[in-house]
């Protein structure tokens, strides 16, 4: 390689401007070759002095131009110039000597104890605050109980007619203990009713309305003890607040908990006080009366089945009825509307109130 076209490919080295491969390459002909590469090292040497040289040149052309302007701006406009770079210092300075006080006198460190200190009384304040609250509401409570001279209701469910006469059907653990129970149907009245009857195993209470104001209705529903289908449609009516709640769903399984064959299980929202309310199919025939839920499972609810309510009145002594139970043979909901079947409803469903 000629010494000129080396020159030239160390410039090119020296600026970068190889590629990787040619890159290589050279650094390969310089270790082979110990003249070529004293030649290189002269030469990057060389371009160094020349490039510091530039620099120092360039350098001493700005500061002169520097000079030169700063000279033409007057006096006066110079020392304010420094006034300000000075001034800007002192206050640098005295800001850190300030900063620098406060930490060495453990300022810091005291601000940092004060407001965890100001946290926690804040914290200590809201317990008191809410202590205080709760004791007001409890004495409050205990002042509305002594004011009044009722009953406390105890329990709350729902409860259907079996009969025109009066007999109404719920769950035994609604009644269970009771020393008194009312029946309120959808308009509001109140009738006093007794327990006729009560079933543990199959939890199913038989009551009889007492009151002289209630007069007998006939029943637009009928009782059917046919096993439904798997996904059938539902619905049911009650009482799990004031006023009444209708919900609707299908049977999930021909059996209740735990392979229970007197009940179904249901895919019905339920609540504690639709316990007793009646489970109905598309044509009005009530075919069960909830009794609970699957605690931990939503949706899963439980209606004791038709045969079995069945099987319970025909175990009633005759002794113990006042009068016959004859249940209602003629349907009037079958080709109703949902909305009609349900405004029909309403009027022998009752809130069972327990005291």
């Amino acid at each position: 390689m000629k010494e000129k076209e080396f020159i030239e490919s160390a410039d090119r080295y020296l600026n970068g401007e190889l590629s990787t491969s040619e890159r290589v390459e050279f650094e390969k002909l310089c270790e082979q070759d110990e003249k070529l590469n004293s030649l290189f090292l002269t030469h990057k040497d060389f371009v160094a002095t020349l490039r510091e040289k530039h620099t120092r040149a360039d350098v001493k052309a700005k500061l002169a131009k520097v000079m030169t302007q700063e000279s033409s701006q007057g006096f006066f406009f110079n020392m304010w110039k420094n006034l300000k770079i000075n001034g800007a210092a002192a206050a640098a300075v005295a800001i850190l000597s300030s900063v620098a006080t406060l930490y060495l006198s453990g300022y810091f460190s005291s601000l940092r104890k004060t407001t965890s200190e100001y946290s926690a009384l804040k914290r200590e304040i809201n317990n008191v605050k809410r202590n205080v609250n709760a004791h007001n509401q409890a004495i409050n409570t205990i002042n509305k109980e002594s004011q009044t001279n009722q009953t406390a209701l105890q329990y709350g469910a729902t409860g259907f007619m079996l009969t025109k006469d009066g007999y109404v059907v719920t769950n035994y653990h609604v009644v269970n203990g009771a020393d008194s129970i009312h029946l309120q149907n959808s308009q509001g009245e109140s009738f006093r009713a007794s327990i006729i009857h009560i079933d543990p195993s199959k939890d199913l209470a038989i009551l009889h309305i007492s009151d002289t104001s209630f007069n007998p209705i006939s029943l637009p529903y009928t009782f059917s003890n046919q096993s439904l289908d798997l996904g059938e449609g539902i619905f049911t009516i009650g009482y799990p607040r004031d006023e009444a709640v209708y919900g609707e769903g299908y049977l999930s399984s021909a059996t209740g908990y735990s392979g229970d064959t007197t009940a179904y299980q249901i895919s019905i929202p339920v609540n504690p006080g639709n316990s007793g309310g009646p489970v109905l199919d598309k044509n009005g025939h009530i075919i069960g009366i909830i009794s609970g839920k699957q605690k931990g499972l939503d949706g899963a609810a439980f209606a004791i089945k038709t045969k079995a309510l069945m099987e319970t009145l025909d175990n009633i002594p005759e002794n113990s009825l006042k009068g016959k139970i004859k249940l209602s043979s003629k349907n009037s909901l079958a080709n109703l509307p949902r909305t009609e079947q349900i405004k029909k409803m309403q009027n022998y469903i009752y809130i069972v109130k327990v005291y």
